[in-house]
């Protein structure tokens, strides 16, 4: 596991102003996890444009092997925070799975992941696909276009089995909505069985990101869900199709955040703060002029500590397009976003939206009210922490004061029915009454039982 570290006399990707004042830090030397993912960036800018550095921070980045040796490694404070799941913080503060109490005062990205499928379900897809005036498909496309190849499988016998990265990752949740979409079922979980396959046309399982293409490659899934770069390394490979984007499934969706324990924060609330300031600044760079700094940054990632994929692979999503197939490159300006349209803010209804969809499929085994799922928001994402550290920013002149949002409440404005692609709008305010509305997945009483849903 490679490691970087700060030296006083290294040089940074580019100099940076100094700051009028450094707090009184409680702990200074960090380590933080990450996933070779592109929306790790934020890390990887603040420590080489020397934000962490301006904080008096002296950072270990490490890269981690999967998704729950990070949080393990937070858990036990091998690691003083880390790039993480959205659902990972929730997950554990109500424990499912190993329970621990997790915040977040940063969230590090929006949009990021596709859906990819392999050249051959890609080809049986096609026949469903509408197209365009030019011949190509018409984008997004539905799992309806799936769902006969789903068909035909079930028929034949044959398990249709797909890759997500974790049981609480913004990618379960999202292949299981675009499933659902579709009129598929992507499968409950209940606490005697923790597959998630429960009752369920297809069948996801757990895949690390880096090993997604060659897990499809190999037979293995027919298809999986997954952040940058790893769909678009499938279509570099020319082994598989991305079929849809998040961007396509919920504009401006939610993404990873930085996770970093309750016991941490509370020792060391002045550190927080300060590690917040250095990642909102490297959101900051990433966004700014139009996503001017985005070729620097996709050099930065392609290096072997921290994403290590071909530069060009990367560029395909993160400097404003994304290839579906080999040729089909379509403007996607906002396919990553570090910064812009609040980004960065813990907003408590995403929060809630994570907690909806595990409720929806069983993670969250019984009903619960819409105020404990406001109040479980509230106990993880933390915008007091974040906006403390936007507004010595702005008071320092490293940020500017309409670019955060001072007044809100932590909800954001419901997302319209237009900017989802089931057409079905979310409000967090209103958790139980948006479960309600989706016409595959746990509503109300219901509870799963045995291979049953009841109530």
């Amino acid at each position: 596991m490679k490691k970087l570290k700060w030296l006083i006399a290294s040089t940074v990707f580019c100099a940076s102003p100094i700051m009028a004042d450094v707090l009184d830090l409680e702990k200074d030397e960090l380590t933080f996890g990450f996933i070779k993912l592109t929306d790790m960036a934020p890390l990887a800018v603040a420590y080489e444009n020397g934000y962490f550095e301006d904080e008096g921070l002296f950072v270990t980045l490490e890269a981690q092997a999967n998704w729950k040796v990070l949080l393990d490694g937070v858990i036990d404070g091998q690691l003083d925070g880390a790039h993480m799941l959205a659902g990972q913080p929730l997950a554990a503060t109500i424990g499912y799975g190993t329970e621990a109490h997790i915040i977040t005062p940063f969230s590090m990205d929006l949009n990021g992941n596709g859906i990819t499928v392999s050249n051959d379900i890609w080809e049986q897809m096609k026949p469903n696909v509408p197209k365009m005036d030019d011949g190509r498909p018409q984008h997004p496309i539905s799992a309806e276009a799936l769902k006969p190849v789903v068909e035909k499988y079930k028929d034949d016998g044959v398990p249709f089995n797909m890759g997500m990265v974790f049981p609480v990752s913004t990618h379960n949740y999202e292949l299981r909505y675009w499933l659902a979409a579709g009129g598929i079922e992507p499968g409950y979980y209940s606490p005697e069985d923790v597959t998630g396959q429960i009752g369920a046309d297809v069948f996801l399982s757990v895949t690390p990101p880096p090993q997604m293409p060659s897990t499809m490659e190999a037979g293995t899934i027919f298809g999986y869900c997954v952040g940058e770069p790893w769909n678009q390394q499938a279509v570099f490979k020319g082994i598989g199709v991305p079929v849809v984007t998040d961007y396509e499934l919920w504009k401006n969706n939610p993404e990873k955040v930085f996770g970093i324990s309750a016991e941490f924060a509370e020792e060391n609330p002045n550190t927080t703060i300060a590690l917040t300031k250095a990642l909102i600044r490297a959101a900051i760079w990433l966004d700014e002029n139009d996503n001017a700094n985005r070729e620097a940054a996709v050099e930065m990632l392609a290096r072997s500590e921290y994403v290590g994929a071909d530069a060009e692979v990367i560029a395909n999503s993160m400097t404003g397009t994304f290839e579906y197939e080999k040729g089909d490159v379509r403007e996607v300006p906002d396919f990553n976003v570090f910064f812009r349209y609040n980004a960065t803010y813990p907003f408590y209804s995403d929060a809630i939206w994570y907690l909806s969809q595990m409720r929806r499929w069983g993670q969250i085994a019984e009903p619960k009210s819409d105020e404990w799922f406001i109040d479980t928001a509230k106990s993880v994402y933390r915008p007091d922490i974040y906006l403390n550290a936007a507004r010595m920013l702005v008071d320092d002149g490293m940020a500017n004061e309409a670019d955060f949002p001072w007044d809100s409440d932590g909800f954001k404005a419901p997302t319209p029915a237009e900017d989802i692609i089931d057409g079905i709008p979310y409000d967090g305010r209103t958790p139980n009454a948006y479960l309600d509305s989706l016409p595959i997945g746990l509503k109300g009483e219901q509870i799963v039982s045995g291979s049953e849903i009841k109530g």
